[in-house]
């Protein structure tokens, strides 16, 4: 599927809900407050469901199964980013009511550099069937090291981007900015709330090269692969400020993802001589994050209730 017409279409929409959602519900800086964003995400997958929706209807059932998996993949694994946006905001100090222009700046670059490189994949996978053995080595591989990655760390001092921001731009003093830019002694000089955006990217980028390819282990159709990822993608900043506060109850979710991408990367690798249907893809999908939830919120409330009794 993917016919010009359609991918000129869905990019306006999503245009069109970026610039209503900053021009007009976000014109000003303001702390998003929990109702707000339990309704906004509930919107954005109602919207994402809707679609999925008609592609049953208009492009029939295997499409539809394939943008259900690669949103459900790419929801999964854009969870992980909350974590690493909420020790970034913390490091540098950014107000609640600042976060939701880094977040809205940070996923509309996050949704350039996917299709690029969904547009990368697309013609090496067309060119060179090999690649999707490498790229199932490579979900291998991840799978097992986010195993064992634990917690991750975010120090703004040593990252790469901000060592490199910091040589070329001058950067301001102002421990409270409300801008990403700032005119100082005459020069421009670039805030926190700026470098806390090369680092939200910077992270953005480092899981797109996970999640990507594990979409293409689900469909190989690239307006496929390239919707799913942008849908997941524009409910993040609402299910952030929905979930920033349970992180407790993410605990197991890490191995969950971990064996998600081995699941698929061997699946990729196995293709040739095991072919799983999409329906089984799916259901394995599911199941793993179902089980990692489960027991992510048992072990928070068993923490909780020993914590209690030593009280």
């Amino acid at each position: 599927m993917g016919s010009p017409v359609l991918w000129v279409v869905f990019n306006a929409c999503v245009i069109a809900a970026l610039v209503l959602d900053l021009g007009i519900f976000h014109r000003r800086a303001r702390q998003v407050s929990l109702p707000e964003a339990a309704a906004s995400s509930a919107i954005w997958i109602a919207l994402s469901l809707g679609f999925d929706l008609w592609i049953l209807q208009t492009h029939g059932r295997g499409p539809a199964l394939e943008f259900l998996g690669g949103y459900v993949v790419e929801k999964s694994l854009s969870l992980d980013n909350i974590f690493i946006f909420l020790v970034v905001f913390r490091t540098l100090g950014v107000a609640p009511r600042l976060q939701h222009r880094v977040l809205f700046w940070g996923i509309l670059g996050a949704l350039i550099m996917r299709g690029a490189m969904i547009g990368i994949g697309t013609a090496l996978l067309e060119r060179f069937s090999w690649v999707l053995y490498v790229l199932g080595a490579f979900l291998l591989a991840s799978g097992v090291r986010l195993l064992w990655r634990g917690q991750p760390k975010v120090d703004s001092e040593r990252n790469l981007i901000v060592r490199w921001a910091r040589r070329v731009f001058p950067v301001s003093a102002n421990p409270a900015p409300e801008h990403f830019f700032v005119t100082e002694n005459g020069r421009t000089a670039v805030t926190s709330l700026f470098l806390a955006l090369l680092i939200v990217e910077g992270s953005d980028l480092l899981f797109a090269v996970d999640s990507i390819p594990a979409v293409f282990g689900i469909t190989r159709d690239p307006f496929i692969v390239y919707s799913s990822n942008v849908c997941a993608i524009l409910g993040l900043r609402a299910l952030y400020f929905l979930l920033a506060g349970a992180l407790p109850y993410f605990r197991f979710f890490d191995a969950g993802l971990s064996a998600v991408l081995i699941f698929i990367g061997g699946k990729m690798l196995a293709d040739p001589w095991l072919h799983l249907s999409t329906y089984m893809v799916l259901a394995v999908i599911v199941a793993i994050m179902g089980i990692a939830m489960a027991a992510s919120i048992a072990g928070a409330r068993g923490a909780s209730r020993n914590n209690d009794s030593t009280r």
